[in-house]
């Protein structure tokens, strides 16, 4: 690959942040003098100068404007495109218009993992081998081209385990920055917490811009079992006024943070942490010195937010770009000299979308080997199916699809306890919609149809709960919906998502009937549970066939994360699916499906 402008200073730098201990590094990055957008330095230079940093956040994977699920160009109803290569376009077209030498590109977290690109070379074809024969991973050869300057750790970053993030990390050009994210057994750094990069700018010093990342202190029960023991994850705020001070002293005239953090959307694991989930707002609050903010984790577009500091009284700049590389942040700055120092006088955040420009052809054909070996991989046929079957209604109604995943996660786990002492327990498995658009084909059914309806890297365990405590976990579940009054308008738009519940927490129980009473208010809304024909007893043992997020006690959900834990498996559930599928050849709803709940109101079914 050849080099192109900058590499050479770039990226040795960078390698040399990467490798840096983890108090933090200071990167010089100054252009050649020839570089172009390089600027004289001279006496009658302008007192004011001006330099960009670009963000990501949240790019899950997504290279190329393609969905590996539907095995075709990305579409949604916003006609909205994906991919770093549309990204590396747009930062392009910035770094001509501002200069290659007054320009930044740093990234927020979540990564490598949302794709089944990014799948296949964390599982099938892992980099987390040998280091003379392992691939590159496509995120890394990417993101490298790009000539990104750093990457905050995202939650995602460790769903494949601490080695293969180790493999990953060590394939960049640039750190990943994790201030929070220390080891446990020393309470230390595990990852560098900044690094700071140097602009060259007419008229005075060389400009420091330190950048800080701040990961999620979410991952210690998201990823539970790949963390515990070896990394803890205090609180964002909490860790961000230990380093602050330490980035100035070093010298930063400007700091940007890279927070996958959402700026104050609700928690997905309620109180289980002393320490809040998106919290970027509250970072920018209560937190002296820093300039910029670019957020994540949330998949929200907010072009630009303005927080005072409650210390400084200092505006704090703030920006989350849409997910999937759908957009790229641009923080503006300008800076003058101040009595030998350069002084932020004005910042702006602005988004540019990604679908008002082509892919850049540099990144498409460094993918083009990677992008053929996952097509064909994902378009495996596996079995078949008799019927097509949609989760487009699976919020609404109980519909075959849901009841699939329910039965293959039943199946898994009888089989795994059919020698234990827990043979006799009735299985009952939980299942989320987590992706509307998924659907089965009828006839010839293939990897990626069946990959689709289990979009996350979750894996299986079994949790023995009580039927008093199966009752209030789906009383917690049904406060997804919205309370709606016998004989009122029914609109399915606003009928779900009440109290910003996304549908990947919203589960319902496969094995027992119920039906939940939304003219009821959220709490009592479970009428007529029953298991096999039968008002469940309160006191009855079950097994809860559960994904590990939920089991950790993402949602929040109570009881199962302190239930007894009687099986694991390390096995992604959606392999479980494709081996399930592969196993009985043919999908038949009639082995399956069934109407195990409904939305009533006073009895009267809603659909």
């Amino acid at each position: 690959m050849p080099l192109n402008r900058r590499d050479f200073v770039a990226r040795s730098a960078a390698t040399a942040a990467g490798a840096a201990l983890a108090g933090g590094v200071s990167v010089a990055a100054a252009a050649p003098a020839a570089a172009k957008g390089a600027e004289p330095q001279d006496k009658k230079a302008p007192k004011k100068q001006a330099f960009t940093v670009m963000g990501t956040t949240d790019l899950h994977g997504r290279v190329l404007n393609w969905d590996y699920f539907t095995d075709a160009v990305y579409a949604d109803k916003a006609h909205n495109e994906v991919g770093l290569a549309k990204i590396s376009t747009l930062a392009k077209q910035v770094r001509e218009e501002k200069g290659w030498d007054r320009t930044l590109l740093i990234d927020a977290g979540d990564t490598i993992q949302g794709t089944q690109l990014t799948y296949y070379y964390a599982r099938v074809d892992p980099i987390a081998t040998d280091a003379d024969t392992a691939p590159e991973h496509p995120m890394a050869l990417a993101m490298n081209t790009m000539e990104y300057t750093a990457a905050a750790l995202g939650n995602h970053e460790f769903n494949y385990g601490i080695d293969t993030l180790r493999a990953y990390e060590e394939q960049l050009d640039f750190p990943l920055l994790g201030a929070n994210a220390l080891h446990a057994k020393n309470d230390k750094p595990a990852f560098p917490p900044y690094v700071i990069r140097k602009i060259k700018l007419p008229g005075g010093p060389a400009l420091k811009v330190g950048i800080l990342g701040l990961t999620n202190p979410g991952i210690a029960i998201w990823d539970k079992a790949n963390v515990a023991g070896k990394m803890t994850f205090p609180g964002i705020v909490e860790t961000a006024r230990t380093w602050l001070p330490k980035l100035k002293a070093a010298g930063a005239d400007v700091v940007v943070v890279a927070c996958h953090s959402g700026m104050d959307e609700a928690t997905s694991y309620g109180d289980q942490l002393p320490w809040g989930e998106n919290v970027s707002v509250a970072l920018a609050e209560q937190v002296a010195g820093i300039d910029a903010v670019l957020v994540g984790h949330a998949h929200k577009e907010i072009p630009q937010r303005l927080v005072v500091n409650k210390e400084t009284g200092k505006t704090v700049v703030l920006s989350e770009p849409l997910c999937w590389g759908q957009r790229l942040t641009c923080f503006d700055f300008e800076v003058e000299l101040d009595k030998g120092a350069w002084r932020v006088t004005s910042l702006a955040a602005r988004v540019l979308n990604s679908n008002t420009v082509p892919e850049d052809p540099e990144i498409v054909n460094l993918m083009t080997a990677q992008h053929k070996k996952v097509v064909e991989y994902v378009n495996q046929v596996i079995g078949t199916a008799k019927i097509e079957l949609s989760i487009a209604e699976a919020p609404f109604q109980d519909t075959p699809i849901i009841d699939l995943i329910g039965k293959v996660q039943a199946d898994v786990v009888k089989a795994a306890l059919a020698s234990t002492a827990y043979a006799g327990l009735p299985v009952l498995a939980q299942a989320a919609p987590f992706n509307r658009t998924a659907k089965i084909p009828a006839g010839q059914v293939k990897l990626r149809d069946a990959a689709g309806l289990y979009i996350y890297e979750n894996t299986l365990e079994a949790r023995i709960l009580t039927g008093a405590q199966i009752k209030d976990y789906l009383e917690f579940s049904a406060k997804y919906y919205n309370q709606l009054a016998p004989g009122a308008a029914v609109d399915k738009a606003t009928l779900t998502n009440a109290q910003n519940i996304p549908d990947y927490n919203y589960d319902s129980v496969y094995g027992v009937t119920y039906d939940i009473d939304i003219a009821q208010p959220a709490g009592s809304r479970i009428v007529n549970l029953s298991f096999d024909g039968r008002p469940i007893d309160p006191a009855a043992q079950f097994v809860l066939a559960v994904n590990n997020y939920r089991a950790n006690g993402g949602g929040n959900f109570p009881h199962v994360a302190a239930a007894t834990k009687v099986w694991a498996n390390s096995d992604e559930i959606r392999n479980a699916m494709i081996g399930w599928v592969k196993e009985k050849g043919v999908i038949d709803p009639a082995d399956f499906a069934s109407v195990s709940w409904r939305l009533v109101r006073a009895g009267v079914p809603v659909f």
